[in-house]
């Protein structure tokens, strides 16, 4: 609504969150958030690069990639705030897709790092080979 002169609507990321919250719906709010960023996070890190055909300006690109590092934030503060260690583990793999999907590989290896549960690990690294260290 917001091309016809309407408001924008806050993005997943943007809203207040009135805690405290529970675990569940802190790792809830994570998934929505990393699956709402999932396609500004692709054209971040250049998987698609174009739209329409047509090569995305600098204002476009520095725009996704204002957007990418405010949702990745976002979820990484909600998942610090979340004390059962396995969904903590579940929430920051869904935060190291979106960090992959942007080509952030910096931050993705440290959040990947962070995850302790060994059979989260082994899933993310199934999905993710490019983590294994060397």
């Amino acid at each position: 609504m917001w091309r016809f002169g309407g408001k924008r609507h806050p993005e997943a990321w943007e809203t207040e969150i009135a805690w405290p919250i529970g675990d569940i719906e802190a790792a809830d709010l994570i998934r929505t958030i990393c699956r709402s960023a999932a396609d500004t996070a692709a054209r971040v890190g250049g998987v698609a690069d174009t739209t329409n055909g047509k090569r995305r300006d600098k204002a476009g690109n520095e725009r996704d990639r204002a957007r990418y590092q405010a949702a990745a934030r976002r979820a990484m503060e909600i998942a610090m705030k979340i004390s059962d260690e396995l969904m903590r583990d579940a929430a920051v793999g869904e935060i190291v897709d979106l960090c992959l999907k942007a080509n952030d590989m910096k931050t993705a290896k440290i959040l990947f790092r962070a995850i302790q549960a060994n059979a989260i690990r082994e899933i993310v690294l199934s999905d993710h080979p490019a983590l294994q260290a060397p």
